[in-house]
């Protein structure tokens, strides 16, 4: 790995629980292998682009990493809806992550529609450059994965494919497809490429609870949560 920059950011309010505050340690890197940043992500660290991060909260512990037990997976009814909903009607194209408008104004009316329903704060980049610096430079090889109704693209994601393991990085979708339920049959197409190919592990980020748009990773069961001293361990069954 070859570190550009590290530093901890100042304390400020929590993007997952407002009326927390958050303190992130991230990392630059020019270069880093795949098998280099499974060890990291396997130690509580996420990633975009070249930028690695973590929580180094004082007075908080509640971000988990979730990671599914891909060879116990049982889908719930929701999750059998969705796939109902999308097998073979929704098509699915994985490739090299690239840059375009289509995608760029496709990842901008999901964020207008999150900040408008749900109350996002999160800033989404309006310039190619941006997007760019999020999911196409990357410092190891990184899937796109391309969600089309017809020919029309509906979703987007990143996977990154990692030695024992596959790891969602983002996904966004068209919202007037909410019904579909992209997001559950974006992971549910993880799981079931990492069950054909024998990985054990597909990694969803952190778990929080109280935040409602991360807790629904918990509902991919049997999984497992990181622990603040390293450990696994056996979280819904």
């Amino acid at each position: 790995m070859e570190l550009l920059a590290r530093f901890v950011c100042p304390p400020s309010a929590c993007g997952y629980l407002p009326d927390r505050l958050w303190q992130l340690e991230y990392e630059f890197v020019r270069a880093m292998t795949a098998g280099e940043y499974a060890e990291r992500m396997a130690n509580g660290w996420r990633r975009f682009g070249r930028s690695l991060f973590h929580p180094v909260c004082p007075h908080c512990q509640a971000c988990r990493t979730l990671r599914v037990l891909v060879e116990q997976f049982r889908p719930n009814r929701s999750q059998r809806r969705a796939r109902k909903l999308n097998e073979g009607v929704v098509r699915l194209k994985i490739g090299k992550p690239s840059a375009s408008r289509e995608k760029l104004e496709l990842y901008d009316c999901y964020h207008d529609f999150q900040s408008e329903f749900k109350g996002w704060r999160e800033h989404a980049p309006k310039e190619m450059t941006e997007y760019i610096q999020s999911f196409v430079d990357n410092p190891f090889p990184v899937q796109e994965w391309c969600f089309y109704l017809e020919k029309r693209l509906i979703g987007v994601g990143y996977v990154d494919n990692l030695p024992g393991a596959m790891s969602a990085i983002y996904f966004y979708y068209d919202p007037n497809e909410r019904h579909r339920s992209l997001g559950t049959w974006n992971v549910l197409s993880m799981i079931e490429v990492a069950a054909m190919r024998g990985i054990p592990h597909v990694y969803l980020g952190y778990y929080v609870e109280g935040c409602a748009s991360l807790e629904y990773k918990a509902n991919f069961a049997p999984n497992q949560v990181r622990e603040p001293n390293g450990d696994w361990r056996d979280f819904r069954i």
